[in-house]
């Protein structure tokens, strides 16, 4: 296993494309300090690379030197303002000042921090910890949760809901211990506590919940733990000669794959220009592809889990909460890492170190087949780059994962892990809405949403959308025998045409097709998005979640591009009542669609009910989707895969007493 970051070029000058540096992110910040007044309660919430608008980045010649540009959320505290600046980096100027009336920007880490220090020292959250018994309040972990959205709730003020959890010591996992019931608003811009709610004593949860073996072993801890398994031997995946990839700055080159490697602090890892080479000519696919936005609500009524439904993304910023990974444990093999640079709230930058991987693995076999006549056989094996990252958001693990396959294919896929947020029930009794985990501790019913954002390019920036059904045909004088059936497209011609659902009855996918290009078979070249695993809402209409995350109700939206529309939900989601901005909302202008620049956003869910094998941490769980070249290319494209080395070997033996070699 190598570390492959120090043998790699970067160019001198950035890219259009290449997120902001360090010394970029300083240089904006004196920019703005240098040409505005910013008060002492101005915060720097992000800021990041404004992106060249798309006719400027393919208007421009290979090696055009394009502005750099910034952009930059701003929040006063001491007037509640949020404020939008563009700044020039060319010509170090601030090229636009926008005041944003009625939003409230994503949560900032500081104030995560704030949240915490302020209830732990309120009187009334005191007094009620101490009513379950707990008189050491450095014990207590608090997570800060969004606020949602209530009638009650003043959207003037910038608000936060911590929830409390006791941990036995340093290291414990809290989560074992809720304090269920007690509920808490804090005001971010006063930096005080406004509320506290204690809706009756449920008893802490009396098992632990610890997961690290040093623990584990404690007595009382888990008694089911008897040490670590000692039948698990060394697997080790090399590349004596290297890996197939090769990188300059962001561009990766693996293949015949085309890439460069984005990040933004909002979105996290973001793939831009994404194309194959076939028979010497670069053919785009996607030129912009990222998640739009997470979102979890939650199925339980009781108050301390009532108000939980979160947008992750546009709430928090997954860009900020990426893990600095570890070689040998997130990815393993020949590694290439990015860094990532964000910033805290005084502007400096933070740069968050190996927070995106790339890797190659073996992803089984591509093709065989075996002439049963001769006994020959041809068979090779799948190749895909990984380029992935981590993110934690209070209690869950987020893995991000875009695979590239040499047989044209791209799939996006989220690993789920990390601990359940929890609830405690009585002794005696058992959850409502979520499931029993331990002695009275349960994992409430929840759902996650992901919008993925894919600014499509199939062989250009002329695209159409079809929806593409299986359906029987009647049995008639063309079907005598009923055994027939045949797919029915439906062109989603404008806006108002998408919004649609995934049907696993009549097989259903969408193609993405480039209607100018035509294919060896005569027909338009294209993609299509074929769909995994997926659900709805439970959130029925006038709940926070048909409000606040309609588009979560539909899997699939086609937009005409607009490079002002990035988000699923809307620019500002904290505290946003919803119903104004968002694909909903971007679909009603109901543009063309039809050989148009257009964006496909698919959305799609992890749907847990709890099980006890969640606990205390969760084992990965997997949701995402496929897009698979249909008519891109005249055949398979992976028949020109080399076979491979003669490896496989066992040392084992085998059924019939022969040892294979």
């Amino acid at each position: 296993m190598t570390d492959l970051q120090q043998t790699t070029t970067r160019p001198a000058t950035a890219h259009a494309l290449d997120p902001l540096s360090a010394a970029e992110v300083t240089a904006t910040v004196a920019i703005l300090c240098d040409e505005r007044e910013l008060p002492p309660s101005t915060r720097f919430v992000s800021v990041s690379l404004a992106e060249p608008a798309k006719t400027e980045l393919l208007g421009s010649g290979p090696g055009a030197a394009l502005e750099r540009r910034s952009f930059v959320v701003l929040y006063d505290r001491a007037t509640s303002r949020t404020i939008e600046a563009v700044v020039s980096l060319t010509s170090s100027t601030v090229e636009s000042w926008n005041e944003r009336s009625g939003v409230q920007p994503s949560i900032m880490l500081e104030e995560f921090f704030a949240a915490e220090d302020l209830t732990r020292a309120d009187p009334r959250w005191q007094e009620a910890v101490r009513k379950r018994g707990v008189t050491d309040f450095s014990l207590a972990m608090l997570d800060p949760w969004a606020t949602g959205f209530s009638e009650d709730t003043d959207p003037g003020r910038r608000l936060i809901r911590p929830l409390t959890f006791i941990r036995s010591g340093p290291d414990d996992n809290g989560y074992a211990r809720p304090v269920e019931g007690l509920l808490v608003v804090v005001d971010l811009d006063r930096m005080e506590v406004v509320d506290v709610q204690d809706h009756g004593v449920v008893p802490l949860p009396p098992q632990p919940g610890n997961y690290m073996p040093e623990l584990m072993t404690r007595p009382g801890n888990r008694p089911e733990f008897t040490g670590l398994r000692d039948d698990v031997r060394p697997l080790e995946i090399t590349q004596p000669e290297g890996p197939s990839f090769t990188v300059s700055g962001r561009e990766v080159s693996w293949q015949k794959w085309r890439l460069r490697v984005g990040f933004s602090p909002r979105e996290g890892l973001v793939l831009h220009t994404v194309g194959y080479s076939d028979r010497g000519r670069l053919r785009p696919v996607i030129h912009r592809a990222s998640m739009s936005e997470m979102y979890i609500p939650y199925g339980d009524p009781a108050p301390t889990h009532r108000f939980k439904n979160v947008f992750d993304e546009g709430e928090y910023g997954i860009g900020f909460l990426l893990n600095p990974l570890e070689l040998g444990c997130d990815c393993l093999g020949e590694i290439f890492y990015f860094d990532a640079v964000v910033n805290d709230a005084d502007g400096h930058p933070l740069t968050i170190p190996n927070a995106i991987c790339m890797h190659e693995e073996d992803a089984g076999v591509s093709w065989k087949h075996t002439d049963f006549r001769t006994e020959k056989t041809e068979v090779r094996r799948s190749r895909r780059l990984v380029i992935s990252c981590y993110a934690t958001v209070g209690n869950y693990e987020y893995g991000f994962f875009w695979y590239l396959y040499n047989d044209g294919n791209i799939e996006f896929e989220v690993k789920l892990t990390g601990v359940i947020s929890t609830g405690a029930v009585a002794g005696g009794q058992r959850p409502g809405h979520g499931t029993l985990v331990a002695p009275n501790l349960y994992g409430p019913h929840h759902q996650h949403f992901f919008n993925v954002r894919l600014d499509m390019a199939v062989d250009g920036h002329r695209n159409s959308v079809h929806e593409v059904d299986s359906e029987p045909l009647p049995v008639g004088p063309d079907n005598e025998t009923g055994n027939a059936w045949r797919t029915r497209k439906t062109l989603l011609a404008r806006e108002s045409d998408s919004g649609r659902l995934i049907d696993p009855f009549k097989a259903r996918y969408w193609t993405i097709t480039n209607p100018d290009v035509v294919g060896a078979t005569g027909e338009p070249v294209g993609y299509k998005l074929m769909p995994g695993e997926n659900t709805v809402p439970m959130a029925g209409e006038g709940t926070q979640t048909w409000n606040r995350a309609g588009f979560a109700y539909k899997h699939l939206w086609v937009t005409a591009y607009d490079e002002t529309e990035r988000f699923a939900a809307g620019d500002y989601p904290n505290q946003n009542r919803g119903g104004t901005d968002g694909l909903p909302s971007f679909v009603a202008a109901d543009r063309p669609i039809e050989s148009a620049d257009v964006v496909v956003w698919y959305t799609f869910c992890a749907h847990h009910v709890v099980r006890p094998e969640d606990w205390p941490v969760m084992p990965t769980s997997r949701v995402g989707f496929h897009l698979k070249p249909v008519g891109f290319f005249d055949g398979n494209p992976a028949l020109d895969l080399p076979p491979s080395a003669p490896a496989c070997h066992s040392t084992l033996g085998s059924s019939n007493g022969h040892t294979p070699r």
